[in-house]
């Protein structure tokens, strides 16, 4: 049976020195309960929006959870290579994520969008502060990885935020 090494890690042959994996596995274990965590509560919106606007709401909401799903395994992914045990059970990352809770009772169309954008831009900004954590300890996969976590969050925050602007055109 597999066992982790005395360092913590399993055994790996990528080319990082051990306290680099071990940091960068930790980090990225805080990233993943982010991300589960979003994909979560982004479920949670798509099942409980209310309103009339509510075909295009769940239907966006989906979408997004969907998205969210490839960068959830990736990240995982990322953690086992590197010899680390990815932590991605919802009950770890409820315990880890560091975006606040989706607040009860908030069900109609544009505060469940503001909620949920405001999740968003927290994983974002966190994503982007990973980046700068994987590139200070050498490990340039890593920090691709979460430059295309980070572009998916923006990209998702964008479509959250046209649905909170008003049309000023006239």
């Amino acid at each position: 049976m597999p066992t982790a090494t005395k360092t913590g890690l399993f055994p790996s042959r990528i080319d990082l020195p051990d306290d680099t994996r071990r940091y960068v596995a930790d980090m990225l274990n805080r990233q993943l309960a982010n991300l589960t965590d979003l994909y979560s509560q982004t479920k949670h919106a798509h099942r409980n929006v209310k309103g009339s606007n509510f075909w295009g709401l769940h239907t966006l909401f989906d979408k997004l959870a969907e998205g969210l799903e490839e960068f959830v395994d990736g990240t995982a992914e990322r953690i086992t290579a590197l010899g680390g045990v990815a932590q991605g059970t919802v009950r770890r990352a409820a315990g880890t994520s560091r975006l606040d809770d989706f607040p009860e009772g908030v069900h109609a169309g544009l505060e469940v969008v503001k909620v949920v954008a405001d999740r968003y831009a927290a994983a974002g900004k966190d994503a982007r502060a990973g980046v700068a954590q994987a590139d200070e300890h050498g490990d340039a996969d890593t920090a691709d990885l979460l430059t295309d976590v980070s572009r998916y969050l923006d990209k998702s925050l964008y479509f959250l935020d046209a649905h909170l602007q008003k049309d000023e055109r006239g």
